[in-house]
């Protein structure tokens, strides 16, 4: 699952440029069949403004949000795509600079004030991004495109049109929610993030938002907490990207990656500061593992702990014979990875860019084991007794469990990452096949499939070519669990057509078609399918 080029022509600066958005869509140029059974969207998100006038943004998760549309209509594909009009946005082009600061862009006073309303301006409070580049999903009958603070933004599939800013605070006790919530068949979305909690320590909440109601009503507006997380530390919660989800329970992990709450609420009044000045390691922390159940939510106080890992996705969560299988993405060591995603680091020529992940924290795919039943005489022993798996658990004096996981996939500096399975059947069950974009050296240049049983591997990979995470189609028919297309957006930057729609046979990542328009798709993280 090893990349097998490198890339000294630095074809991937090409997903890091600014583009324009359409005004109608593009008709794709097809090879191959398109299956039958795509009747659908493809929606998906990331930025794609990356400077305003002559002021650039820094980090990869700065460029403001462009969302994008893949239509798929009797063998036939078009392409379109829209900038989502946050205020973020608005405001910037209105101003031409940016207004808002984000994750790793500081948002300086307007120069045209003069030095005493621009000295006050760093004083009136928080004005938190609504950038909303990273993810969309549906709520009930809508859809949102969203990031991780406390604002989602209502969109309309069909013509991208922005239709309304929602702060998820006026309904929920929440600081803000991931970009990665689960859903359930009904449309039940469950959503984490941190937020005050008792004795004003900070905490984290399981959000529940109901689906679509028989009266109508928006079901944000029925958002209730289901169960809470404590925090390892009072005013540093771990910085959360998103949770595990069994049939019965909950799964956080707190990694020891710390959002340094007081640097945040101070980063507005100090000159230069962003988001990622608040982050900081806990060198001593390890990794926590948190266990809850469901329905009805409680939580579970006993203490399993491992080594410290930087985590953003989970693979999949299910229960086996009275333990929690968690699988997951991982970065070996308590360093944030984001600190090697800024824009300069990704733009760098190829041996500049390898030299820079040389330094960064090691990938692995790890399956971690909690034991439900836990008794305090069985201390020294692996508590683990799954038969597939090497996965341990051992209780250590203190009632402390300490976990080691059985690593599913390693390559140097060669990360399977963005995630995806078969998640309308098998999500909080027992599986076999994950999907992933491999990224070399963080620059993403090949699809994967990894049998998380026998760690059997697949890669789809061409020369000079950027695909995007793959997201798994099922075939209406299908019996096999990898019955299905995968569908990712690549980019060819020396191509006449250098961007198109990839579908992939998820059997075996063989080709079915393309579809390719004759412009250049900046990259994007993460989307779905709507049927």
């Amino acid at each position: 699952m090893v990349s097998r080029f490198e890339h000294p022509a630095g074809g991937y600066k090409k997903i890091f440029e600014t583009c324009e958005e359409l005004s109608e869509p593009l008709p794709a140029t097809v090879t191959g069949l398109i299956p039958s059974f795509l009747k659908g969207s493809l929606l998906r998100l990331g930025p794609g403004l990356f400077e305003v006038g002559d002021e650039p943004f820094y980090h990869l998760f700065d460029g403001q949000a462009l969302m994008h549309k893949f239509d798929f209509k009797n063998g036939q594909v078009t392409y379109y795509r829209k900038f989502v009009r946050t205020d973020a946005y608005v405001r910037a082009i209105t101003e031409k600079r940016v207004v808002i600061t984000e994750f790793g862009t500081f948002a300086y006073p307007d120069p045209c004030k003069n030095i005493f309303s621009r000295f006050f301006s760093y004083f009136k409070g928080v004005e938190v991004t609504d950038n909303c580049l990273v993810n969309v999903y549906p709520v009930g009958e809508d859809f949102y495109a969203v990031t991780e603070t406390n604002y989602i933004t209502k969109v309309n599939p069909d013509t991208l049109e922005t239709l309304k800013k929602v702060d998820m605070c006026n309904y929920i006790n929440i600081n803000g929610v991931t970009a990665h919530p689960h859903i359930e068949r009904d449309g039940t979305v469950y959503n984490i993030g941190n937020c005050m909690g008792k004795g004003a320590t900070l905490a984290y909440n399981i959000v529940r938002i109901p689906p679509t109601q028989k009266d109508k009503s928006d079901p944000i507006e029925k958002s209730k907490v289901v169960v809470q997380f404590p925090s390892a530390e009072r005013f540093k919660p771990s910085y959360v990207h998103s949770f595990g989800m069994s049939d019965n329970y909950f799964v956080f992990v707190e990694t020891p990656v710390k959002i340094n709450l007081l640097k945040f609420l101070s980063a507005w009044s100090i000159r230069g500061s962003n988001y990622m000045d608040c982050f900081e390691s806990n060198e001593s922390q390890g990794t926590l593992f948190h266990i809850a159940k469901k329905d009805p939510g409680e939580y579970i106080d006993h203490k399993f702990k491992g080594a410290p890992i930087g985590m953003f996705h989970h693979i999949n969560t299910y229960e086996d014979q009275g333990f929690i299988v968690v699988d997951l993405c991982a970065w070996k060591g308590f360093e944030f990875v984001y600190n090697y995603l800024w824009l300069a680091n990704l733009r760098a020529n190829w041996e500049e860019v390898k030299k820079a992940a040389m330094m960064a924290p090691q990938p692995e795919v790890r399956r971690y084991v909690i034991p439900l039943d836990v008794h305090k005489e069985e201390q020294g022993k692996n508590l683990v007794s799954l038969p597939y798996t090497t996965a341990t658990a051992v209780m250590h004096a203190d009632g402390m469990i300490w976990l080691e996981p059985e690593v599913l996939f390693s390559g140097p500096r060669q990360a399977f990452e963005f995630p995806q399975i078969n998640y309308e059947r098998y999500g909080g069950k027992n599986y076999t096949y994950a999907y992933g974009l491999g990224l070399n050296h963080f620059i993403p240049d090949r699809i994967c499939k990894l049998n998380v049983k026998t760690k059997e591997t697949w890669v789809w990979q061409e020369p000079d070519s950027y695909p995007s995470e793959p997201l798994f189609v099922q075939t209406p028919d299908g019996v096999d669990e990898d019955d299905g297309v995968l569908l990712t957006i690549v980019v060819s930057p020396g191509s006449q057509r250098p961007g198109y729609l990839l579908i992939l046979n998820a059997k075996d990542l063989s080709e079915i078609a393309r579809a390719e328009v004759e412009c250049s798709i900046p990259v994007t993280f993460h989307g779905m399918y709507k049927p």
